[in-house]
């Protein structure tokens, strides 16, 4: 059964109510109108506006020059273009160093692009900016494990939580960014086993990334799925065009599989 109702839009007590009653809920990437429409077409829960958008739009190497502005320009294209799906976009690099700058740079995304949740990378250093996004009625979504904008310093896209320090630092993290007031929390590029622990204990919603099929949902980057990201696609990723005569099937699909369970398969994780 899926999250989304066809009369209204899904809102965050509806991915709340989705984690209790065991829905898997389905996400995608999606950076204009034309695309954003296709993904809540699809029946997508979740549609995310990304800072990917600087590697699969810009064709950048990393996520770390994408700015504010570009962020609220393409959640403002993408929020043109969905009727139904919950509407989240990334806070980019650099824009959520102290409260103040979080706060102001999430009411840009709510009030000029339309968001309705903002996500940001960051563990228990992020509690403060968490605790006053949420205390000012900014719905937030924690990113923890592989965080891109941090790649120069993790010196490259690795797993995260292999040993048993930094998974033990991932489950903190997890606990104090609930408390702090996330209201989902997305884990890429981890463990599958770890990500499942994290998950059975959390109270919020747990969106994965290469992070098992035990997640609460799924989120793929839309050019992955469509297999048009140049490059060696990533090992968590599945091009769901084969079989399908078009990109609407393709979407369809995919968002089929993360509700049946099919997707990610144990081919697709750590």
């Amino acid at each position: 059964m899926s999250v989304q109702n066809e009369t209204r839009r899904v809102t965050v007590a509806d991915l709340h109510r989705a984690k209790r009653e065991g829905r898997r809920i389905a996400c995608l990437t999606a950076y204009d109108a034309s695309f954003a429409h296709q993904v809540d077409a699809a029946g997508a829960d979740v549609i995310l506006v990304g800072d990917s958008l600087g590697m699969v739009m810009q064709g950048h190497d990393t996520t770390i020059s994408v700015t504010m502005d570009e962020m609220t320009y393409h959640t403002r294209l993408a929020a043109a273009g969905r009727r139904h799906a919950l509407l989240m976009a990334d806070l980019p690099f650099m824009s959520f160093a102290e409260p103040a700058s979080a706060l102001r740079n999430a009411a840009r995304l709510m009030q000029e692009g339309g968001a309705e949740v903002v996500k940001l990378e960051g563990g228990a250093d992020q509690v403060v900016v968490v605790e006053r996004l949420s205390a000012n009625g900014v719905p937030v979504c924690a990113h923890l494990g592989l965080r891109p904008q941090f790649v120069h310093k993790l010196g490259g896209y690795r797993v995260q939580g292999r040993d048993d320090e930094t998974a033990d630092m991932l489950r903190r993290d997890a606990r104090s960014l609930a408390a702090a007031g996330a209201e989902l929390i997305l884990l890429e590029c981890v463990p599958a086993k770890l990500a499942a622990e994290i998950t059975e204990t959390s109270d919020i919603p747990v969106i994965g990334i290469g992070a098992g099929a035990a997640c609460d949902g799924q989120i793929l980057v839309l050019h992955d799925v469509l297999g048009i990201t140049p490059g060696k696609p990533p090992r968590f990723a599945r091009n769901f065009m084969p079989g399908h005569d078009s990109v609407g099937a393709a979407l369809r699909a995919y968002v089929e599989a993360v509700r049946d369970g099919s997707f990610p398969a144990p081919e697709h994780g750590f």
